[in-house]
C-alpha cells in the first residue's frame, strides 16, 4: 500500500499541469491499475512533438486515433498519414463491448462511442480530396534535393526558374518542366546562353532522366493545379471540434519518391506560411505519421535533413509532429532526440539482436524507481504503453506503465459507401476535385516553336523558288550529260599536259628508258 502511494505521489507531481489537459489513461504498478494515477496530457506542450512506438499488434494505431480525438475534442485540427488505410474509421462511433466497460470501469472513465469530423484527402485517384501543388510552389531548391542533383545540376534548374521567371512560363506540372529541359537543350540553347551563360546538355539530359523516373512513380498526379491551401488543414467543424484530416496513403509505400515529395512540399510550406507564435495554450495543428519506418527507410537524404530541420523550427509557429513506428531505433538519432513526449508500447524479444534492441530502447527513457524498462517493455499487454513527456519547464515526466483510454471512434475502416458519402458531403471535395489546366510553359514554348518553324518554312519558299529557276538556266548547257563529259576529259588533258611540263606528269622513267 504505501508503494501505491508514493506511486500516486510520484505519478500526480508528474502529470499535473497548468491550462488544459486531457486524461489519456492510468499508471499501474505490479501489473494492477493504480486508481488516482490519472496521466494527463498538457495542450500546451503537444507542439513539442512525440514518438509512439511498439511491436506490431500491441495497439499503437489506437493509441494515434485515442490522441487525434483528444486533440479534436479541444479544437486542433490534426493530420494523419493513414499508411496502412486503417484510420478512416474515425469518422463512424465506435461500437461498445464488455472489453471496452471493463477497461473503461479500471480507467474511471465511461465510454460513451463518438464519431469525429473527418476530411478525406488523397494524393491519387483514390475517392477524397486531391492534394496538388506546382512545380513553381516547390522552387528550384526543393525540387533539385528531390531529385536527388548536384551542385551544377542544382544551379542549371535554378536558371531555368530564373529564364521561366523573366519570360512569363508559368512552371505548373512536370509537363511543363520537361518541355522547357527540352528547349534549353535544343532550339533555344543559343539564345538562353547570351543572357545566362553556358549550359551543360549532359546535365540537362542527367536532370531530364530523374524528372522521368520521378513520373514513373505517378508524381503528374501531384504536380498542377489547384493548389490545396495549407489554411484548409486547419479548419474547426461547426460544433467546434478540430477537423481531422486522413490522408489516405495506402499506395505510397512502392512509391517512395512520390511519398518524399509530398512531405518535402507539406513541412516547407507549412513552415514558410504560419507566423511565428511563441507559447500557445494549444497548437495549431498536429500532424501524425503512422508506420514512420516506410517513410524513413525509404526517405532520401533531402528529406531527412529537411525532417529535421523543419522539427527544430516548427514548434514556435504552433504544430506539433508525431511519428507512430515499431521500433525507436527507427527513427534517425538526430531527429528522436528532439521528440519530447514518447509512448512505448510493447517490444518483442525473440533473437539476441531484439535483446539488444531493446535495452537501447530502455536507455532512452527516464530512470525509474518503479520499473526495470528493459524487462517490463517485453512484457506490456495490448493497450499499455510507457509514457514520459515534458512539462511546461521543458522537464521529462516519471515515466509510468500505463493502461490507455480506448479510441470513442471506430476501431475499423469505413465502408465504400461510407467513403462516397463522406467524400460527396465535402466542400474541399468540391473545391479541389476539377483538374485545371492553364495556359502555361508547355502551351507557350510549343506555340512559340510552331510558329518559328511556320516562319522558317515560309522564308525557305521563295529560296527554294530561286535555287529551282537557276537550275533550270544552268541545265539548258552546262548539265547535259554530253557536255559534263567532255568537260571531263579536257580538264584531264589540260592537268596531265600541265604536271608534264613540270616534270610530274605522264609515265614512269623506265617507260621512257625503254621507248629509248
Amino acid at each position: 500500500m504505501a508503494d501505491n502511494q508514493a506511486f500516486i505521489n510520484a505519478v500526480s507531481a508528474g502529470y499535473t499541469f497548468k491550462g488544459e489537459q486531457v486524461k489519456i489513461g492510468v499508471g499501474m504498478l505490479n501489473g494492477e491499475v493504480v486508481q488516482g494515477a490519472d496521466i494527463k496530457l498538457p495542450l500546451k506542450t503537444m507542439n513539442r512533438h512525440g514518438l509512439i512506438a511498439g511491436a506490431t499488434g500491441t495497439g499503437k494505431t489506437k493509441t494515434l486515433q485515442l490522441l487525434s480525438e483528444a486533440l479534436s475534442d479541444n479544437s486542433v485540427p490534426v493530420l494523419l498519414m493513414d499508411i496502412k488505410g486503417d484510420l478512416s474509421g474515425i469518422a463512424a462511433a465506435g461500437q461498445s463491448n464488455e472489453k471496452l466497460v471493463e477497461r473503461s470501469q479500471k480507467l474511471g472513465v465511461p465510454y460513451t462511442p463518438s464519431s469525429y469530423p473527418v476530411e478525406l484527402l488523397t494524393l491519387s485517384n483514390e475517392k477524397g480530396v486531391r492534394l496538388r501543388a506546382t512545380v513553381s510552389e516547390f522552387g528550384p531548391v526543393l525540387l533539385s534535393k528531390i531529385l536527388g542533383l548536384n551542385d551544377t545540376q542544382g544551379g542549371l534548374v535554378a536558371m531555368i526558374f530564373k529564364y521561366c521567371d523573366d519570360q512569363q512560363l508559368p512552371l505548373l506540372n512536370l509537363k511543363d518542366f520537361i518541355k522547357i529541359l527540352q528547349y534549353i537543350g535544343n532550339e533555344g540553347k543559343a539564345d538562353i546562353e547570351k543572357e545566362y551563360g553556358k549550359i551543360s546538355t549532359t546535365s540537362t539530359g542527367t536532370i531530364l532522366r530523374k524528372v522521368i523516373e520521378l513520373q514513373q512513380q505517378g508524381a503528374d498526379i501531384f504536380f498542377g493545379e489547384k493548389s490545396f491551401e495549407i489554411d484548409d488543414l486547419m479548419r474547426i467543424s461547426d460544433d467546434g471540434r478540430g477537423i481531422i484530416n486522413v490522408l489516405r496513403v495506402t499506395d505510397m509505400q512502392d512509391r517512395p519518391k512520390l511519398f518524399s515529395t509530398f512531405m518535402l512540399q507539406l513541412l516547407a510550406e507549412l513552415y514558410a506560411s504560419c507566423p511565428e507564435e511563441g507559447d500557445m495554450d494549444k497548437p495549431k495543428l498536429v500532424l501524425f505519421i503512422d508506420e514512420a519506418h516506410l517513410v524513413f527507410n525509404e526517405a532520401s537524404e533531402a528529406l531527412l535533413q529537411q525532417i529535421e530541420t523543419v522539427i527544430k523550427l516548427i514548434r514556435s509557429k504552433g504544430i506539433g509532429i508525431f511519428f507512430c513506428t515499431q521500433n525507436p531505433q527507427d527513427i534517425p538519432a538526430s531527429i528522436l532526440s528532439q521528440l519530447g513526449m514518447k509512448i512505448q508500447h510493447a517490444l518483442r524479444a525473440f533473437t539476441a539482436a531484439d535483446r539488444k534492441t531493446i535495452k537501447q530502447a530502455a536507455e532512452n527513457f527516464p530512470e525509474t524507481d518503479f520499473y526495470t524498462t528493459d524487462e517490463l517493455l517485453t512484457q506490456l499487454g495490448i493497450g499499455e504503453a510507457l509514457v514520459t513527456l515534458l512539462n511546461e519547464k521543458g522537464i521529462p515526466t516519471p515515466l509510468v506503465h500505463t493502461m490507455l483510454c480506448a479510441p470513442r471512434s471506430r476501431m475499423d475502416i469505413l465502408t465504400t459507401q461510407e467513403i462516397e458519402t463522406l467524400v460527396n458531403s465535402s466542400k474541399l471535395a468540391a473545391k479541389y476535385s476539377a483538374e485545371i489546366d492553364s495556359e502555361s510553359a508547355y502551351e507557350i514554348l510549343t506555340a512559340k516553336l510552331a510558329e518559328a518553324a511556320a516562319k522558317s518554312e515560309e522564308e525557305a519558299e521563295p529560296e527554294a523558288e530561286k535555287n529551282t529557276g537557276r537550275k533550270k538556266k544552268e541545265e539548258s548547257f552546262f548539265d547535259n550529260p554530253v557536255v559534263r563529259q567532255v568537260g571531263r576529259t579536257a580538264a584531264s588533258v589540260i592537268t596531265r599536259s600541265l604536271l608534264g611540263a613540270l616534270g610530274l606528269g605522264g609515265r614512269s622513267s623506265s617507260s621512257r628508258s625503254r621507248r629509248r
